[in-house]
């Protein structure tokens, strides 16, 4: 039901979030109901069925996010029906480049997919499961003015990398991008479940039975994401971020230096990824249980990150925004030395077997 913290926190999202007219906020538990709730009220407000997303996304785990998701993890089940999955263009490994995609886009729209079928496409400004891809320069703009001369819809998915973890206050600004729907998750709630989706009335008022849940928006979760929004605010974690991030990624690609399995470092902010990889020149993904094995170490010695990526090769490190230079400082020695340690075989395959899932 209405309560005053919800409606603080609406307030706060619109003003945060640019956005033209009139515009809804619709709450959640988390990332995966948020996108669910975009799946449908997308395709009650366009008559339109179907949508775009990307090899390598991950939106969620409800039947409706998880039917736009194209990650490796998930191959144990069936994308929705009509779900046009592009290759996300990745300039370390550039099997396909922004031309090669969009011409993908332009051919499908030609022949299978025509596009005043498609509602939607759903886009990772950063792809974070996926391996912490930073799309090329440009891409992504144009992927959004094609769908736009279309009538298909521009959804944002920041649950992971928004809301100052980027260096911006939301990830999507660093591509120019102009959503018609973004989708806030994780860090919102501050550690309480929490996510929201803004839109426009046009979009959201199609959305009244179906997505509404009892406990969304309750006090409790939206006291706790006007709280993460205020320190946002007045600590300055938005440029707090890009520096601290800065420094993080500079200290993480110097450890390549004395490890040769370091193929590439990158990310925005503090969201990074560190590629491992069997010969630079090469750049052949690492096995999983090599990942594994330097995040189990870390774990033992004190440092908590995990894995992402298509082959599970890619070291994910997004702490606290909070997060100080002399934290920063003892993380990335602890990375260095579980490196070390996993290079002179002191984790064993037996240790990592149980807890490997991606």
């Amino acid at each position: 039901s209405p309560n005053e913290p919800a409606v603080s926190l609406a307030e706060r999202l619109l003003a945060i979030t640019p956005g033209e007219g009139e515009r809804r906020v619709w709450f959640g538990h988390s990332g995966s109901d948020a996108n669910d709730c975009a799946v449908r009220v997308l395709q009650a407000a366009t008559g339109r069925s179907r949508f775009i997303s990307f090899i390598g996304s991950y939106h969620g785990n409800l039947s409706g996010s998880m039917g736009i998701s194209g990650h490796t993890a998930m191959t144990h089940t069936l994308p929705r029906p009509g779900v046009l999955l592009l290759p996300y263009p990745d300039p370390y490994r550039p099997n396909f480049s922004s031309e090669d995609v969009l011409a993908l886009l332009d051919y499908q729209f030609e022949t299978t997919c025509p596009p005043h079928q498609v509602a939607a496409v759903f886009i990772e400004p950063l792809m974070s499961d996926g391996g912490l891809i930073v799309p090329p320069p440009g891409f992504l703009k144009a992927l959004q003015e094609r769908c736009r001369r279309h009538g298909i819809k521009i959804v944002v998915d920041e649950v992971k990398v928004g809301l100052a973890r980027s260096g911006m206050m939301h990830c999507f600004q660093h591509e120019g991008l102009t959503p018609d729907l973004v989708v806030f998750g994780k860090g919102i709630g501050g550690g309480l479940p929490l996510s929201a989706v803004i839109g426009p009335k046009g979009i959201m008022d199609h959305a009244p039975a179906f997505a509404l849940q009892t406990t969304a928006g309750n006090p409790v979760a939206t006291s706790a994401g006007n709280a993460v929004l205020k320190t946002i605010e007045t600590d300055g974690l938005v440029e707090r971020s890009a520096r601290i991030g800065m420094l993080f990624s500079d200290a993480l690609r110097a450890l390549g230096d004395r490890h040769e399995i370091i193929g590439d470092v990158r990310g925005r902010g503090l969201a990074i990824g560190v590629d491992l990889v069997k010969d630079r020149t090469t750049r052949e993904p690492v096995a999983a249980a090599t990942t594994a094995k330097i995040i189990y170490r870390g774990y033992e010695l004190g440092a908590a990150f995990t894995y992402v990526g298509l082959r599970a090769n890619v070291l994910e490190f997004m702490p606290p925004l909070t997060l100080t230079e002399d934290e920063m400082t003892e993380g990335v020695a602890i990375v260095d030395q579980a490196i070390a340690d996993v290079n002179a075989g002191k984790v064993s395959d037996a240790d990592v077997a149980s807890f490997m899932m991606w």
